[in-house]
């Protein structure tokens, strides 16, 4: 794979957009060199604490200290998963001076999926108020989603439901406008379960809530899924249309499941990015 660094013109905006061309010499110098041993080393283990309606994993390094978090939201089509899922995520984002989290929330069709944002709020609520006894700096919390986790993350962010995050990591979803989605015949049978009711899509639409305001730097990535690339192109144009700091990642050489399944394993253009990412919201 090979990737370019490069910006949207909109209007007199810019949008960073990474593409396959210079991303791959960019990577050598920025990803961190703990990388690779990152990607062979096991997950450390977690220790789990009761939030309310769920349960939550913390990782983090002994003698930590005011360090970064990564606040996790796992995918499933808002009915299965749990926060388990995490595959590398933890030891490469602990060998990099972050702490991890990854949280379960109640699934369909016991909860729906206003419960479920619901959930994550109060998630991140818990963690904001806990993750100093870890090591994390509470200021510093990043919300990470995949597939229904990045809807859940991109709905409660943009929603102000996420107080002070410091940045949002949206991994491949088309759920960001249900509206337009339905009218562009994209509501599958998947989308169609979780959204049975039409009077509610405006308010579980993480568009209907970007409004004019500036919202915290949000890294959004496709893969070759169908309809994927259509949609984030829109909702990260409509995102940057507020001022809000975009970054658009390609990643057209990636499965819907790879793309989250990768980040973390030595070699990959996606972490390489959002490592970048993180390095600008972060300061």
């Amino acid at each position: 794979m090979h990737f370019r660094l490069g910006c949207l013109e909109l209007g007199c905006l810019e949008m960073t957009v990474i593409d396959r061309r210079t991303l791959l010499l960019m990577s050598i110098a920025l990803l961190p060199a703990s990388a690779s041993a990152a990607s062979r080393r096991r997950s450390p283990s977690p220790q789990t604490f009761d939030y309310g309606p769920a349960r939550l994993d913390i990782y983090s390094r002994d003698g930590a200290r005011n360090l970064p978090v990564v606040f996790y939201i796992h995918g499933g089509a808002w009915r299965a998963g749990n926060r388990t899922n995490v595959d590398s995520k933890p030891a490469f984002l602990l060998d990099n001076g972050f702490c991890f989290v990854s949280i379960d929330y109640r699934l369909l069709p016991k909860a729906d999926v206003a419960t479920q944002a619901d959930d994550v709020e109060r998630a991140y609520r818990y963690v904001r108020a806990n993750i100093a006894k870890h090591g994390g700096d509470p200021e510093l919390i990043v919300v990470m989603g995949h597939s229904a986790g990045c809807h859940l993350a991109a709905l409660t962010g943009l929603r102000g439901g996420l107080p002070n995050v410091a940045a949002l990591i949206l991994g491949d979803t088309k759920a960001y406008d249900l509206e337009a989605l339905a009218r562009s015949g994209g509501m599958t049978r998947a989308y169609a379960r979780a959204f049975p009711d039409p009077a509610q899509w405006r308010a579980l639409s993480p568009a209907a809530h970007v409004g004019g305001r500036k919202h915290p730097p949000t890294f959004i990535a496709y893969s070759r899924a169908s309809g994927r690339a259509t949609v984030s192109r829109t909702f990260a144009e409509r995102l940057r249309a507020t001022g809000t700091e975009v970054t658009l990642f390609d990643g057209s050489a990636y499965s819907h499941m790879s793309i989250d399944r990768a980040f973390g394993d030595e070699g990959d253009a996606l972490t390489s990015a959002v490592m970048i990412f993180l390095k600008s919201a972060l300061g």
